[in-house]
């Protein structure tokens, strides 16, 4: 397994999103050695679900306000309809997408997160993967919609679903691992 010791990791949620394109990524990269936090609007306990029903609530590491690209090195945005549609109107959400776009940070987004992506203004031109009622959106936003298990485009990871899990998470990590902290110049750089 790659080392993520040094690798910082935020993770973008609020209530509606899916149970296990939380948990079971979240703890994939704390196995990994990834220093993860959870950051959602307020510091409430954020509403899980699984599909429909309600699932377990997670209680956020910090905030949203003042998010800054400085303090991570890749991102995790879960999926959830409700979770990532609210996220998208988000200003702060969106903001620091772009910088993490402009700055070639990892991105790591599952089911309905690229709909984040999409608002942020940074899917053109992209290849990835969602879950399929946002195809649409993607395609509108000038994307390449593909139907795989996991799609990996330069700095990004997508995947369409829960049952992608094992594939998102194998090579969530193994991108994340690419993009380490550069020991020389103190920003981001591939080690391959």
């Amino acid at each position: 397994m790659a080392d993520l010791s040094n690798v910082r990791v935020a993770v973008l949620v609020t209530d509606g999103f899916e149970e296990a394109e939380l948990t079971e990524p979240v703890r994939a990269l704390k196995e990994a050695g990834a220093t993860v936090k959870i950051l959602s609007p307020t510091m409430k306990p954020i509403q899980g679900f699984r599909h429909h029903e309600k699932g377990a609530s997670i209680q956020p590491d910090g905030t949203l306000d003042n998010i800054s690209t400085d303090a991570y090195d890749a991102v995790l945005l879960p999926g959830g309809a409700v979770n990532a549609d609210d996220l998208r109107t988000q200003e702060n959400v969106k903001t620091f997408l772009k910088e993490f776009q402009t700055s070639d940070k990892p991105i790591a987004a599952i089911c309905h997160a690229p709909w984040e992506l999409i608002s942020a203004g940074i899917v053109e031109g992209r290849s990835l993967t969602s879950y399929h009622t946002i195809k649409d959106d993607i395609i509108n936003a000038g994307g390449n919609w593909l139907d795989q298990e996991v799609v990996i485009d330069k700095n990004w990871v997508t995947s369409r679903q829960p049952e992608d899990i094992p594939a998102f998470n194998h090579e969530m990590i193994t991108l994340f691992a690419e993009y380490v902290p550069a020991i020389a110049g103190g920003g981001l750089g591939k080690t391959s």
